[in-house]
């Protein structure tokens, strides 16, 4: 049976609100009030200083089609009306608790719940990422919000709750420091059990001893698996790898193993076996103590509360030589004091070329292709730099900024403000939407793109033009030299569109293979007339990537699914990917991949594996006039494959 508020929301797909009851007033919600979306509820802004979660029906249109989900979501909003009446009270002020529910008109269905809103925060997950970390998230900082979520969890298990769930997206991190623990109705508490579960974050002990159902548990979460995962957190946001990350490469063909087969076999980075991420920070970063500990929480199975000390005594230092951070007495990675030696401009490997095209001391933060041409912007002696050295904006590095580069013009967005930053001139700021925080706009070398107020739009010769219109405040917007393409997911909506980069006007009502889960990261490559959209979603408790090629018409040529971390193509970062008509370069720590669309399917045809020293699943790839440039931490590398 439909549920009556649902009967509301079915008009969504023409942009109508929707209505649930709060505090005995009718609260209607538009989808452009949009604040994000997970695997089982969607939130909205109130205006109020409040956020409401509102948990997805069955007949969500984000479940079409998906028994499974659609009988899951039956059986959370049944627990969901008598759990949320009965929230503990009292827990610690870092956790955003329900304050009110949501209910239909006659208060008898809970629907969801107001809550805290969080302004300008980032999750967790982003500090385990290393293109943030290299973008100016000190680990410093990493460790003091660690310090801050350690005694958060430690007073959410005595005020007799566990988390269940505890993961990098449920953290959200305000300020400098402060660490939010969020999505509180799926705590653990009284006879409520915890039903859902990230993979990565799983207490393997917490597994069947068979593990013939994969990676799903058996036994009730517990404080011992809340520190397990807080474990996990700690691994991954200091040295942004986690437990199991890495390709485990083992000499005997009959100990290869799946994923899973790693957790239940303890098969950690710690193995010898297991080839370490290239653009994770080295494990030597930390000190003996701390990492003895991860091995044997990993590898050993030791259970209990995190040692409190061993983050109190982590102090970290930038080395002057490589500029690595490190929490030793000395840097692990380089010998700063021993005489240096030239590296040389051109190397050879086997049938790859690599020619060294520019190096810095300080960190390389946003590059693009403009025709063939590469144009860069690198952070060093407190101020962004162009290719050429000039200043283009003094300060220390900033993981929150946006970057797009145009000829001799920058710009940068932070939230709904973006400033063009041109020689010679003062900055042009503008606003702009930024759904998610992320400031909506895109350039290619003839024009800008921006989205506000409900419309798309570009510069012109005598001023800003309307190229068409959009759901205001929740586009995502990508472009091309040919064409751009902008979508948005915001609660029961989900739309697609494409547009010529010169013409006016788009073409909307595009139908593409929508993720149902959290949207964590998305990237989008152009060529010709494809655009290759990726798109990475945590659903189910597992990370899943997706590529889905457009035509310049708005046709899905192909689309493609893989897990997170399962050795293929797309299974690897969602970074490092470059486009060259109907085929695809992708990056990784092995080496390259060349991946084609033939018939409708997205096929790896061919490996690269002498461009391994060259380029890893960190870095990024275009295609320019002297050949594959691979942009790196602190170089810039042009390959050519012979």
């Amino acid at each position: 049976m439909t549920p009556r508020w649902w009967c509301c929301a079915a008009a969504w797909g023409g942009r109508e609100a929707m209505d649930v009851w709060l505090e005995g007033k009718k609260v209607r919600l538009n989808p452009a009030r949009a604040l994000g979306k997970g695997g089982e509820a969607d939130v909205f802004d109130m205006g109020d200083g409040r956020a409401l979660k509102v948990f997805k029906p069955p007949e969500h249109p984000d479940y079409t089609g998906l028994p499974a989900e659609q009988a899951a979501a039956r059986v959370r909003l049944d627990e969901h009306q008598r759990k949320l009446r009965v929230f503990p009270a009292g827990l610690p002020g870092r956790v955003v608790a329900p304050q009110a529910l949501a209910t239909d008109k006659k208060a008898h269905e809970v629907l969801g719940y107001a809550m805290r809103k969080l302004d300008g925060v980032e999750p967790l997950r982003r500090f385990g990422e290393p293109s943030f970390r290299r973008a100016g998230a000190a680990s410093g900082r990493v460790v003091d919000l660690l310090r801050d979520l350690h005694r958060t969890l430690d007073a959410v298990h005595a005020s007799g709750v566990v988390v269940g769930d505890f993961n990098d997206l449920n953290v959200l991190v305000a300020g400098t420091s402060e660490a939010y623990l969020i999505d509180a109705d799926s705590f653990q508490f009284g006879g409520f059990l915890c039903p859902v579960f990230t993979e990565r974050f799983l207490d393997p002990l917490r597994l069947g001893s068979t593990g013939t159902q994969g990676l799903v548990p058996s036994r009730p979460a517990s404080i011992e698996s809340d520190w397990y995962a807080y474990a996990v957190a700690v691994m991954q946001s200091l040295l942004c790898v986690g437990p199991h990350g890495g390709v485990y490469k083992p000499r005997s063909a009959a100990a290869r193993t799946t994923s899973a087969g790693r957790v239940l076999q303890r098969i950690t980075v710690f193995h010898p076996e297991v080839q370490y991420p290239k653009p994770a920070l080295p494990l030597a970063t930390l000190p003996d103590d701390v990492l003895h500990h991860l091995h044997r929480v990993f590898v050993e199975d030791l259970r209990g509360v995190f040692p409190y000390p061993l983050l109190e005594g982590l102090r970290f230092t930038p080395c002057a030589s490589c500029g690595v951070e490190h929490a030793r007495a000395a840097c692990p990675t380089c010998q700063p004091h021993a005489t240096a030696t030239a590296t040389p401009v051109t190397s050879v490997r086997g049938q790859v070329t690599a020619t060294r095209l520019f190096s810095t001391r300080g960190v390389l933060v946003h590059a693009s292709n403009e025709a063939g041409i590469l144009r860069w912007l690198y952070h060093a002696e407190g101020a962004y730099r162009r290719e050429d050295g000039r200043v283009v904006l003094r300060g220390a590095l900033d993981p929150s900024l946006r970057w797009a580069l145009q000829g001799d013009v920058t710009l940068v967005g932070r939230g709904g403000e973006v400033a063009v930053l041109a020689p010679g001139r003062p900055p042009d700021r503008m606003g702009v939407d930024a759904p998610e925080g992320q400031s909506a706009f895109a350039t290619n070398a003839r024009h800008r793109y921006w989205a506000v107020g409900g419309g798309l739009w570009r510069d012109g010769a005598y001023g800003p033009e309307r190229v068409g219109a959009v759901l205001e405040g929740q586009t995502r917007l990508f472009v091309g030299p040919r064409f751009g393409l902008g979508f948005h997911r915001a609660g029961g909506l989900r739309g697609a569109f494409v547009f010529d980069a010169e013409r006016l006007g788009l073409k909307d009502g595009l139908s593409l293979p929508w993720p149902t889960g959290k949207l964590v990261d998305v990237d989008c490559v152009f060529d010709g007339p494809s655009a290759w959209l990726f798109l990475v979603e945590e659903a189910g408790g597992r990370t899943l990537h997706h590529c889905v090629v457009v035509g310049h018409d708005g046709a899905v040529r192909a689309s493609a699914v893989a897990e997170a971390g399962d050795g293929s193509w797309l299974g690897s970062a969602p970074r490092g990917r470059c486009a060259a008509g109907d085929a695809l370069f992708c990056a990784t720590d092995t080496g390259l991949t060349r991946v084609e669309l033939r018939q409708g399917r997205l096929e790896a045809v061919r490996e690269f594996p002498d461009a391994e020293p060259f380029v890893d699943a960190g870095c990024s790839l275009f295609l320019v006039r002297q050949g594959l440039a691979v942009v790196g931490r602190q170089d810039i590398t042009v390959l050519r494959m012979n």
